[in-house]
């Protein structure tokens, strides 16, 4: 079962390749929800308003994969498509990639854009550090106080992790596990007199 992904680090610097005249600069975000992709894409506007074209594509998710790849305005599948062909060449999830060109003057046909944005977005994903993370199940436990040591146990032996947690006299604890564990945490909690286990979404 396939229980880790790829994505980077941290966004990656600013990078800058030139085609007759025309400037293209690329950036890599690591990203998981389309309201972080906005504020990195409006950000971005903001930072270069002479700019021509901010042609983006990005990949979200690990069992349902949401993905776009925009034009901005380029001839049809010549920016957004290239872009998008690198995240998936670099194996990549979770991860916005823009290229915001300025127009040279020149100009450089479909054949040309689709190698300069081609070339800006492997050079964008080429400058930070890739790396694998796993896929985490949670789950949400919900026991009396006096199963407390029970359920403790059960979490220091399989090495889950706690996210959160409310101590009361009913107490409440978020966990997560790796996918390929998951199955198991939830059957021997699922199994203990007086312990309720929910998976959260």
């Amino acid at each position: 079962m396939q229980d880790t992904y790829k994505t980077i680090a941290t966004a990656s610097e600013e990078i800058l390749f030139k085609e007759k005249n025309s400037k293209f600069f690329g950036y890599a975000f690591p990203v998981s929800t389309e309201v972080e992709i906005k504020n990195h894409l409006d950000i971005l506007k903001k930072q270069h308003y002479g700019a021509v074209h901010n042609c983006y594509a990005f990949q979200i998710g690990t069992d349902t994969i949401q993905y776009r790849a925009n034009d901005d305005g380029e001839p049809s599948n010549s920016a957004g498509t290239p872009i998008y062909g690198q995240i998936q060449s670099f194996g990549l999830t979770n991860i916005l990639v823009v290229v915001v060109r300025y127009f040279g003057g020149v100009k450089l046909g479909v054949g040309g854009l689709i190698t300069a944005y081609r070339t800006a977005a492997q050079m964008a994903l080429e400058a930070p550090e890739i790396v694998e993370k796993t896929i985490d199940i949670k789950f949400i436990i919900h026991f009396d106080y006096k199963n407390m040591n029970k359920v403790m146990r059960v979490i220091k032996e399989k090495n889950i992790e706690i996210n959160s947690q409310k101590m009361d006299l009913g107490c409440e604890i978020i966990v997560s596990t790796r996918k390929k564990n998951a199955e198991m945490v939830f059957d021997i909690f699922d199994t203990m007199f007086e312990i309720d286990i929910k998976k959260l979404e």
